[in-house]
Order: C-alpha cells, then structure tokens, then sequence
C-alpha cells in the first residue's frame, strides 16, 4: 500500500502568502471566455495582478514582462492558440514561470493536440484535475468535458511520471489536491464539495498556481500555496453561503 503523502508545513504555506501579497505577481491570464472575471477577480484577492492579454501580436511581449503565465485551454480557439504558441516560447526565454491547464484534455482532438504540442515546450506546472492529468500523460481518454470521471489519487502515480518526464511539477485537483515534481509529493486536503458547482474554480487555481510560483521562486512551494489558499477559503465560504451563488461570492471574500 501507497505511504499517503505530506502536507507541506504551514508556516511555508503562510510565507508563501505573504510574500504574494507583498510582491503583486502580475499574471498573463491566456484563459477561457468563461472564467476570465472570476479569475481576475479570485487573483485581485490574493493579492495579485491579472492581465487578459489574447492578441497574438502582443502576447508574446506580455510574456517577457509578466511576472508569470497562465495558459488555460477552456474554450480554445485557433487564435488563441496563436498567441499560446507566441508566449510561450517568449516566456521560456525571459525565464518567466508557465502553468499549464488542460481543461478537458482528451475529450476532442484540437485540444488534445495542443496540449501535447505545450507539455513537450516544458510548463513549470501542469494543474488539472485527475482526467485532465491521466489524458495528458495518455494512461485515460479523459473526462467528461471538463468534469473528472477519476479521483485525484488514481493520478498521482501518473503525476509523479510526468514530473519526472516534463522537469516540471505536476497538481492534481480533486477531494483531495496533490503536488509533485517527481520527488517530492505532498497532500492537499480540505476544500469543499460547492467547488464543483461554480464556474472557474478550477480555473482560478490554475491562475494563483501561477502567481504563487512567481512570489515564491518554487513552483512546488507555489502549486501547494495556491492549492491550500483555495481549500480554505472554500471551507470558510461554505459554513456563510446558501448555495452555489452566495458560494462564488463568499469564496472571493474568504
């Protein structure tokens, strides 16, 4: 039987915070037309900077400059996957930290592909939930849209393998969060059910993965922060909302 993994101490998690909202990470957000405003939204409460920056011609300039990159592939589209294609080598050369997110990875080709094509340039981190992770490391045909049909731990044997693969760190979402960078793995538990049932949770992290892992230097350090900020804040939401609305709502303010 599997030792279950650690969690990271929490006087780490906490300097990691503090150190996001001291420096302001100014995060290039290439994300879906669904969530934008509640990922804008989620890293201004963090503590961070979120720019939503899509013209091919300029985000691979945005990339040089921004603090980190997100890369989300939600509702791609080929011009988007124009400007991806542009910033991430761009951010590659200045040294900036990308997060790779694989929204429903395996569910239809284009994406697919894509995601492939990306997670050969090296992203800093990958963050997605357990479908997302199996489809991309192809050991699944991924979930059902962008709902995971695993649970997180039937993925991190598979995570482990692509951090070691990739150089990179690996975050699996799900009941429970779990980080690797093929060495070191370590738990993230808590959260709340109503995490499911908004729009762009999922999203959100994948854009904090990336702000904590510029505060913090360490994209391991950082994917746990962002995944811990998360859980908790959920918890807190839930015990004040009366539903999935009020939830979205609490959750910003928690």
């Amino acid at each position: 039987m599997m030792t279950a993994p650690p969690t990271m101490p929490i006087d780490d998690v906490v300097a990691d915070l503090a150190a996001l909202r001291r420096r302001t990470p100014l995060v290039h957000c290439l994300t879906n037309d669904v969530v934008k405003n509640v990922t804008a939204n989620v890293l201004l409460a963090a503590g961070a900077a979120p720019a939503m920056i899509e013209d091919p011609g300029e985000a691979a300039e945005f990339a040089r400059v921004a603090d980190a990159l997100l890369v989300n592939l939600g509702t791609l589209t080929e011009p988007q996957a124009e400007a991806i294609n542009a910033a991430v080598p761009a951010a590659h050369d200045a040294g900036t930290p990308w997060v790779l997110d694989p929204v429903a990875v395996g569910a239809v080709t284009f994406r697919t592909q894509v995601a492939h094509e990306l997670l050969a340039a090296a992203p800093t981190v990958v963050r997605g939930n357990a479908s997302e992770i199996l489809a991309l490391a192809r050991a699944g045909g991924g979930g059902r849209g962008v709902e995971s049909i695993a649970d997180s731990s039937d993925a991190v044997g598979v995570a482990v393998e692509l951090a070691r693969t990739t150089g990179g760190v690996v975050a699996v979402s799900g009941t429970v969060d779990y980080v690797t960078d093929g060495d070191v793995t370590y738990a993230v538990p808590g959260g709340h059910p109503l995490l499911t049932r908004m729009t762009g949770a999922g999203c959100a992290l994948g854009a904090l993965v990336a702000a904590a892992t510029a505060a913090s230097g360490s994209p391991l350090r950082g994917a746990v922060t962002a995944s811990t900020l998360v859980a908790a804040a959920a918890e807190l939401a839930a015990r004040e909302c009366g539903g999935p609305g009020s939830f979205a709502v609490a959750l910003l303010d928690a």
